[in-house]
């Protein structure tokens, strides 16, 4: 790889302020590029480094696209510096933290398909994370060359958001590098979202001229299979920075109610015009939901999985309270035998 300045990492003053003046003569800044179990590759102005961590970090807390201070000289990691966007997910067995997924990221590419893999109900809860971590979302609906009118399942995607860019796209079309450039300029990183074997790899591979290994859907039920198994940052020749992620079928919610309201504007906005303030939108009386239903103003289906994405939110993120508070709880009482021992 060449040598790479910190603006064309993605620098930029927000990372520069978080600096101690003891630390602008001693630390270098870099970004991470590959997470490993016990260690972390990251790309710097002098070059890729690989880093061990500091004790007191995990690279359970280090994304990829995360920027850090490193001891290059001692091959160190010593702090990772605030995110810009971070992109998680509710996490499947409630330790208290929610997954990382990735790091100061600008746009998502929320991408699915032209057949029976396109499912708005999986793309509400990607662009609620999107939302939630104020990331742009872009929806890339691919195989468009395989359907008679692929303008369907774009009107139908456009449905699910103000303002939404959609985009149908043949991941194959050497039309595709151009097609995404807006945002892959210089310092923008972008990242790419959705189910296996919808061709995020064959348009990874597109943008960044790699050539890592694609598979197709399976025909008999449009499902795909994983190619993509960790996360990476790779370099876009217009400039900018993809990180690769791989498919995720199962997609958590958690401590995402502004995601969640924002992906779903038309019904948030209404439900503060409603009579109660915790009206749930069913049958209760001055319900400002229901009646823009009726006036067939709000889709009845959106409503229905509004509803579900903030029950199990609301569901997920207590029970991540709960576990926090339990470690806190945890951690006391180990102090307090230790102290005793002390004595």
């Amino acid at each position: 790889m060449n040598t790479l300045t910190r603006d064309a990492l993605g620098w930029s003053p927000f990372y520069m302020s978080q600096f101690e003046i003891e630390e602008l003569e001693s630390l270098t800044p870099a970004r991470i590029s590959t997470v490993h179990r016990d260690r972390v590759v990251a790309l710097s102005e002098i070059g890729p480094l690989e880093l061990t961590l500091d004790p007191g970090i995990t690279t359970g807390a280090v994304a990829v696209g995360d920027w850090v201070l490193c001891n290059p000289a001692q091959h160190r990691l010593t702090r990772v510096l605030d995110r810009k966007t971070e992109l998680s997910r509710g996490t499947e067995y409630h330790t208290g933290e929610k997954q990382l997924i990735a790091a100061n990221i600008d746009t998502l590419f929320i991408t699915t398909s032209c057949n029976n893999d396109f499912n708005p109900a999986r793309l509400e809860r990607y662009l609620a994370l999107a939302h939630d971590a104020l990331i742009t979302p872009v929806i890339l609906i691919t195989k468009a060359d395989q359907t008679d009118d692929p303008e369907v399942y774009v009107d139908q995607a456009r449905r699910l958001g103000r303002d939404l860019e959609v985009l149908a796209i043949n991941a194959k079309s050497d039309t595709v590098r151009e097609t995404l450039a807006p945002w892959c300029g210089k310092g923008q990183t972008v990242a790419f979202a959705g189910s296996s074997g919808v061709g995020k790899t064959t348009i990874a591979n597109a943008l960044t001229g790699e050539q890592a290994a694609t598979q197709d859907i399976r025909e008999d039920d449009a499902r795909g299979r994983h190619t993509t198994t960790g996360r990476s940052l790779h370099q876009i020749p217009t400039g900018g920075w993809l990180i690769d992620t791989p498919g995720m079928r199962g997609l958590g919610v958690a401590e995402v109610a502004y995601g969640i309201d924002a992906t779903f504007p038309e019904i948030s906005e209404l439900a503060e015009q409603c009579k109660f303030r915790d009206c749930e939108h069913d049958s209760e009386p001055g319900c400002a939901v229901q009646a823009a239903i009726a006036a067939g103003d709000v889709d009845p289906d959106r409503l229905r999985r509004f509803q579900k994405l903030k029950r199990e939110n609301q569901y997920a993120t207590e029970t991540i309270a709960q576990a926090r508070d339990r470690y806190r709880k945890f951690g006391k009482m180990v102090k307090n035998a230790q102290n005793k021992k002390k004595r």
